[in-house]
């Protein structure tokens, strides 16, 4: 399987190494490569046209993020998700961006509410299920960014990449990205009102909502 045209020669190893996993991790988010299928050095660097040592690198990169797992003498393989493991990452979603979200309502921006809301409407417009998590969380950094908290949001941003995969599974009925969508619309009115605490509420709902049915899906 083809990734993406080739990656053209790069002089600096750590920038390719980067390259090559956001071309790997890009095929992993959009189903191209399934939960347990193996990822062969080889193949993925004849495929990119790089030698085996930024894959080999890149492929570490990813198990360090949750996407890929390293077995001894087995080697590479995408890592599969449980529905316990969704529930814990949820879990950490939750008190991560609760966290978040409460730091930031008060200094949320009109230009970030703007931005929160052009992504409600791209969402609404959006037919294709590849788009919706990077729209989803466009929309939820909008929210946060102005908590001030770098560290923090790229560990949501973590978590949010590790269920994105699974997410759309979620979202494929029509009434459960309804449902996305109208808490959304709460979410962004709580904040637009500078209502810390029903923004906060109407947030853990959504996430737990989430967690629970992507669960019952990777149980099922």
């Amino acid at each position: 399987m083809i990734l993406k045209p080739t990656l053209e020669s790069l002089p600096d190893n750590r920038t390719l190494t980067h390259q090559v996993a956001d071309r790997i991790r890009e095929a992993i988010l959009a189903g191209r490569y399934r939960g347990g299928e193996p990822l062969r050095q080889e193949e993925l660097a004849i495929q990119l046209g790089v030698s085996r040592i930024p894959v080999r690198e890149a492929l570490r990169q990813l198990e360090a993020e949750g996407f890929v797992t390293l077995t001894p003498h087995r080697g590479a393989s995408v890592a599969s998700l449980s529905a316990s493991e969704a529930i814990e990452i949820y879990d950490m979603r939750i008190g991560l961006e609760t966290r978040l979200l409460r730091l930031a309502v008060p200094r949320l921006t009109t230009a970030a509410l703007a931005q929160a809301s052009v992504d409600l409407e791209r969402i609404d417009r959006e037919s294709d299920p590849a788009r919706w998590g990077a729209l989803n969380w466009s929309f939820h950094a909008a929210l946060y960014q102005p908590a001030d908290r770098p560290r923090m949001l790229a560990t949501v941003k973590d978590l949010h990449d590790n269920v994105d995969r699974y997410l759309r599974i979620y979202l494929a009925p029509a009434e459960r990205q309804a449902l996305s969508q109208e808490q959304h619309r709460a979410l962004l009115d709580a904040c637009q009102s500078g209502a810390v605490e029903p923004a906060l509420a109407v947030l853990e709902q959504h996430l737990a909502d989430a967690s629970a049915a992507l669960a019952a899906v990777l149980a099922g």
